[in-house]
């Protein structure tokens, strides 16, 4: 892993755009919301999602369920994709709730070999310091959460607000259930709120909860998706905020 002395990574944000913006987010955010598996680690790092999404088509295959995916789902190597497929056909089923707790197994697995997202590990230390609230808003499990927090050193700068996958999938992110779970739970309103997110699903939630959206592309494709998606501001390191901060 990564230690905070080591992370690199360009400070610069190149659109003007959110050269403007970014200042004002940062300031104007008395809670802030972090999707987890991108602008906080890369979850799967060490642990393959590609096979994870495998295995499970795999397991239902081996209950004869191979039709109950379409060929785009099973080929979609993404565990997300699986589960939510599923759901949808058999929602609160027995099955759907043995292949979440298969996912979750997986993803406890993959966060023991999670690599930190550069500049992550200090921002949050330094936005916890200054008083800041922070929340987990995800999809993964929040189990999953805790154990790589706890394993960083950060799970005091969070907890008890984390807010992850419930047995109601349906309520997964666009859906801003977990952010609106996070928000009455600390006593905040949307505006005072920043979610930090790596995907359009994380930036719509934020859109339906009325909260700011400062998009975290770890590469210029996912950057081009976060702008087309509406992300008040984009950047591609964690470092320009954490510098903002610390000038504050």
């Amino acid at each position: 892993m990564t230690s905070d002395t080591t992370q690199t990574g360009s400070a610069t944000v190149e659109n003007e755009n959110d050269q403007h913006h970014l200042p004002t987010l940062i300031k104007s955010a008395r809670v802030v919301l972090w999707d987890f598996d991108g602008p906080i680690c890369r979850l799967f790092a060490g642990h393959s999602a590609d096979r994870v999404a495998s295995d499970l088509v795999s397991w239902l295959e081996s209950r004869g369920l191979h039709g109950l995916l379409t060929e785009t789902e099973r080929e979609s190597l993404d565990p997300q994709v699986v589960l939510r497929a599923v759901d949808r056909r058999h929602p609160g089923s027995d099955l759907v709730a043995e292949l979440e707790e298969r996912l979750t197994q997986e993803e406890l697995r993959a966060a023991s070999s999670a690599m930190p997202t550069p500049y992550a590990d200090p921002l949050i230390r330094t936005w916890s310091a200054v008083g800041s609230g922070l929340a987990i808003t995800t999809n993964n499990s929040p189990r999953v959460v805790r154990k790589y927090l706890e394993t960083r050193g950060l799970v005091g700068c969070f907890a008890p607000h984390l807010y992850g996958r419930t047995q109601e999938l349906h309520l997964l992110k666009p859906d801003p259930h977990c952010l609106n779970r996070a928000l009455n739970a600390m006593g905040a309103a949307p505006a005072d709120a920043l979610m930090i997110g790596d995907t359009p699903s994380d930036r719509e939630a934020a859109a339906r909860a009325g909260v700011p959206f400062l998009g975290y592309a770890s590469n210029p494709r996912k950057a081009k998706l976060l702008r087309e998606s509406g992300a008040d501001a984009v950047i591609e390191s964690l470092e320009p905020v954490l510098a903002l901060l610390r000038g504050q």
